[in-house]
């Protein structure tokens, strides 16, 4: 059986830095400029919003696309849930096709546990999320969901490059009304759902890589956020089970700029 390479995951999340069906194709609102004000104001307006959350968590669902060597387009799905005390505590649970891990961070050490093997591997860590996401994706190849937003200087790496922002119009994800964002920058389209209201919180991103002709993108719907989650400091340390085994992380590949299936936790 033909294997996938799903060789485009990694550096998608990141931006470079780091469904709904509809009976008529949304109207775009006409632009005097590349960049529309309106855009980025809504864009900036959510980032703000999640950036100044001590404590959140919310589920995710991504599909990832790519291509067999045969040409067909194959599309993985991974559902996550992340929840985040700022500003040094995290923990992700991912299941699905290509994965089935838990990332504890507890402001020192960043663990990736794999249930079913069972093993483990740990790593001293940066004293920050911030600094645990560019380790964790630059040393170790490690990607956790929607990166990109989390950041709580999420807005000027979002915008870095980018040529053009547009307002596409609105749109309802999951019973939510969002203003629907699109942006374009060297290589790469994304896209932001942002939910109208007095929580402005992402409810779908779409990054998109325009460098080839397939463009191949991973798409992430949020769900189930919550500004105030009970979150005890131990739930982001990790204990081993009983007949856990303890590993090392891979390198990362450099030549690849993964590390083989994320990490020797997934073996």
């Amino acid at each position: 059986m033909t294997r996938v390479n799903f060789r485009m995951a990694a550096a998608m999340f990141t931006l470079g830095v780091l469904a709904l069906s509809v009976l008529m194709a949304p109207q775009v609102r006409a632009q005097t400029a590349a960049v529309d004000p309106a855009a980025t104001q809504l864009l900036k307006r959510m980032t703000d919003y999640l950036g100044s959350q001590k404590q959140f968590s919310v589920h995710t669902q991504n599909t990832l696309e790519d291509m067999l060597d045969s040409g067909q387009r194959i599309d993985v799905d991974i559902s996550a849930s992340v929840i985040i005390s700022r500003p040094n505590k995290l923990r992700a649970e991912r299941t699905g096709e290509l994965v089935d891990q838990v990332f504890y961070y507890d402001g020192k050490t960043l663990t990736l546990y794999n249930p079913s093997a069972p093993a483990f591997a740990t790593e001293p860590a940066p004293a920050t999320i911030e600094g645990l996401l560019d380790y964790a994706r630059e040393s170790l190849g490690l990607i956790v969901p929607v990166a990109d937003l989390v950041y709580s200087n999420a807005y000027p790496l979002l915008m870095q490059g980018v040529t053009s922002a547009i307002v596409v119009g609105q749109s309802v994800i999951d019973g939510v009304v969002c203003d629907h964002l699109a942006f374009s920058r060297p290589d790469v389209d994304f896209q932001v759902w942002v939910a109208d209201g007095d929580q402005p919180l992402p409810c779908k991103y779409v990054v998109t890589d325009t460098s080839t002709p397939a463009l191949i993108s991973i798409s992430t719907v949020m769900s189930d956020w919550n500004v105030a989650p009970a979150a005890a400091d131990a739930s982001f340390i990790f204990t081993p089970p009983e007949g856990a085994m303890a590993i090392s992380f891979m390198p990362l590949d450099a030549s690849s700029g993964s590390a083989a299936e994320e990490s020797g936790a997934s073996k």
